[in-house]
């Protein structure tokens, strides 16, 4: 079946389903543990499985969030949760007017429109008006309307600490794309139209792919980074800059990827970008002379790591 839709509304299964509910940003290890879990019990039991997300984050909507703040939009979200096998993902609107649902509705609503046999949540999750509906009261509700509650820990430890969407954020806005990795399971990737830039890298010899990317999704650390581009279902080797080019005086945020063994031309094409180990900070040179000498050094060292990675199936 799988599936992804956009309200509760809009479906009414047939089947009993197995439901987990979480914003599930960037579907890191902890979540894969549980959606693992979860489709196979769905499988074995002949039952439905429901992931029920939620867009814009709550931190947006009650804590007034701002800026780049995700790690995955709600669709890449969702196409990572229907390839684990997960039978339907839900996207829900989260605005004031759901954050201020009765607990009790609610549930009531799950289990009209999802036939909620059973709910996987963490042990610390709550749901409803002011989170009034934690475990205990869903565990009460589920002996009442005919469903179980199962905990599941989302928040594996590794090396003495916690992987959560908040730790990679973390890691991420420190340039750290190796521990982002290792907390989610493979590479950090972001993705955008191909538009046209300044042109400058392909003066002076190494072109870029500018891209387009979501102003809500989280990019590393200003910096240059060796790392793949995904085009057309090709994987192609990357040495990514993101900043603002202090070199050129500028101030807005870009991001440009060059493409090694690659020239053709991609305007107005999509281009994904994964991010393997971060070269260097960036960094304001005394002469374009320079600049480009530090961009061959890059090159090279990008080269280095990425050539002996090529045979590893990406991830």
């Amino acid at each position: 079946m799988s599936r992804h839709i956009y309200s509760l509304k809009d479906i009414d299964l047939a089947t009993p389903s197995i439901v987990s509910i979480g914003v599930f940003d960037g579907v890191h290890l902890g979540h894969q543990r549980l959606v693992r879990r979860l489709v196979q019990e769905a499988r074995e039991s002949n039952r439905t499985s429901v992931v029920l997300t939620f867009f814009p984050h709550p931190d947006v909507v009650l804590r007034g969030v701002t800026g780049r703040y995700y790690l995955t939009s709600p669709e890449v979200r969702a196409r990572l949760l229907l390839d684990m096998g997960v039978d339907l993902v839900i996207t829900h609107t989260f605005n004031r007017e759901i954050s201020q649902i009765r607990a009790a509705d609610f549930v009531e609503q799950l289990c009209t429109h999802l036939k909620m046999a059973a709910l996987w949540v963490g042990p610390d999750f709550a749901l409803g008006y002011r989170r009034e509906g934690d475990v205990p009261f869903l565990r009460a509700q589920g002996a009442a309307r005919g469903f179980t509650v199962e905990t599941v820990e989302l928040r594996l430890t590794t090396g003495g600490s916690v992987i959560s969407s908040s730790s990679i954020r973390e890691a991420l806005a420190a340039g750290d794309v190796e521990q982002a990795a290792a907390w989610l399971g493979r590479p950090y990737r972001i993705a955008g139209e191909v538009v046209v830039g300044d042109r400058r890298g392909r003066a002076i010899g190494f072109p870029t792919a500018n891209l387009r990317v979501w102003e809500e999704q989280l990019l590393p650390a200003n910096g240059v980074y060796a790392g793949w581009a995904f085009w057309r279902g090709e994987r192609l080797m990357a040495v990514t800059n993101l900043g603002i080019q202090p070199t050129f005086d500028g101030a807005q945020m870009k991001v440009e990827a060059h493409l090694l063994d690659f020239d053709r031309d991609i305007y107005g094409e999509t281009l994904e970008l994964a991010f393997v180990r971060r070269l260097r900070a960036e960094q304001r040179f005394n002469s374009v002379a320079e600049l480009v000498e530090q961009i061959r050094r890059d090159t090279a060292s990008g080269r280095a790591i990425l050539e002996p990675l090529m045979a590893q199936e990406p991830r």
